[in-house]
């Protein structure tokens, strides 16, 4: 996974006619459009979106067409067409993958929305205003067509319905997405997020879309669904069976960074607005509600983890040594996971002192179920193992506000958790300096 975007949190979303943006001369709007060996349905395709965009979109608007690595025609109409229509520009990259194609103009494309669409236009165009609108507003940071929300109006075979379907229950149980459509080919996103996340998302074929989705609803960007009409194109290349194969390594990857916090998605963070309601309110502690939900649901998963782990090391050993052995490996999960779903820490950086900090709250814990233990002994002389069960979650009731406030103040303090005690929480986070170019090395030629 890339990790080495080097700025702060994103700045507050603007409407971007409030921008100088065409001032400058550049369009509002960058539609890309990835294709590799498709001499046949470039031309149709581009011509079809200029003249939908030329009448319908109110801004100005361009058409990239990314050519990644195709070996027939293709380079040449693309490059007729940019000749022929001043909105048309043409890519050339010299090896495959959609991602990579995405990814690389996007990099380098100066308009502030980028989008991009499937050659076989297979979404209804008329849904392309109300994809990007919330992006040019401020309202959103990304936006998917969805072809299966409930208003959707969806042709297309049996075996690719299943195969959609199936893949979204995946990403649901897997991976905690909400978004209902990963690889519907009708994307937008804002330039300053695209900035942001694309160095984080290491995919470049067709999972790349996924990886995006996912990273950024878990950094908490507010993605946009528009419910569309798509009719399945029959002559499609895509091939089924390898592109699923494939995605089910880029979930399990995906899935095992963000478990063990190798993502700095802190960095995607944005400010609060100027809504009054989202203004923080003096002498209230940001985020506690949350905090404890949190807090308690790992305690939960974490005692019945320590019980579970004390009953199988009591058969072995004597009570001391197994509590002892139990809350040593519970303490360690429960540190990991507050710290990532409580506390929202993320990254390694300070997760061996994080870890240090928690075994000193284990010690504290240790020593009262401990001494409930020597006194429960001491009271009864050989008390059953459903009565010492009962005395440790006494015991670890007892503290857990302890541990729940040590956690808070001194493990996992505001400022490691991404707070900047110069900055008041609804104060607009500093604009990012000039983005560098991408640091792919794929050759890129602009052709027109």
């Amino acid at each position: 996974m890339r990790t080495d975007t080097p700025w702060s949190t994103l700045p507050a979303r603007d409407h971007l006619l409030a921008r100088a943006d065409d001032a400058a001369g550049a369009p509002v709007l960058d539609v890309v459009v990835p294709v590799y060996n498709e001499e046949k349905d470039l031309e149709p395709c581009v011509l079809r979106l200029h003249d939908h965009l030329a009448r319908t979109f109110p801004y100005a608007f361009r058409i990239t067409v990314a050519d990644n690595a195709s070996t027939d025609r293709t380079p040449e109409v693309a490059q007729r067409l940019a000749c022929s229509l001043p909105e048309v520009r043409s890519y050339r990259l010299e090896e495959k993958g959609r991602g990579r194609a995405l990814r690389t103009v996007w990099s380098h494309s100066d308009a502030p929305v980028l989008a991009y669409m499937d050659v076989d236009l297979s979404t209804d165009l008329n849904a392309l205003l109300p994809l990007v609108a919330p992006l040019i507003s401020g309202h959103s940071d990304l936006a998917i067509g969805s072809r299966l929300a409930r208003s959707s109006r969806v042709v297309r075979g049996t075996k690719r319905e299943f195969v959609s379907r199936a893949y979204n229950i995946i990403l649901r149980s897997s991976l905690a997405a909400r978004f209902s459509d990963a690889q519907c080919g009708f994307k937008a996103i804002r330039r300053e997020v695209a900035q942001r996340l694309l160095p984080m998302v290491e995919d470049t074929g067709w999972f790349f879309d996924t990886e995006m989705l996912v990273l950024a609803e878990r950094a908490g960007l507010r993605i946009h669904e528009v419910p569309v009409d798509w009719v399945d194109d029959p002559d499609s290349t895509v091939h089924i069976v390898r592109t699923a194969a494939e995605d089910l390594k880029g979930v399990w990857r995906v899935g095992r960074a963000l478990a063990v916090g190798a993502l700095p998605l802190d960095r995607l963070a944005r400010p609060f607005g100027d809504d009054p309601r989202d203004r923080g309110i003096g002498g209230v502690p940001g985020g506690l509600a949350r905090q404890l939900v949190g807090f308690c649901v790992v305690g939960a998963l974490s005692t019945l983890f320590y019980l579970g782990l004390y009953s199988l090391f009591r058969q072995g050993a004597g009570p001391q040594l197994a509590n002892g052995g139990a809350l040593l490996v519970s303490a360690v999960a429960n540190t990991a996971a507050n710290r990532r779903l409580t506390f929202g820490v993320r990254g390694r950086g300070g997760a061996v002192r994080h870890q240090a900090q928690g075994l000193v709250v284990f010690a504290i814990g240790l020593a009262l179920t401990s001494g409930s233990l020597a006194a429960l002994g001491a009271a009864s002389g050989s008390p059953s193992h459903g009565t010492e069960l009962a005395v440790l979650i006494a015991a670890n009731l007892a503290a857990t506000v302890l541990r729940f406030l040590l956690f808070r103040a001194w493990v996992f303090p505001e400022r490691d958790r991404g707070g900047d005690p110069a900055r008041p929480s609804n104060a607009p986070a500093p604009r990012p300096a000039a983005v560098p170019a991408d640091d792919t090395h794929h050759e890129l030629r602009n052709v027109r």
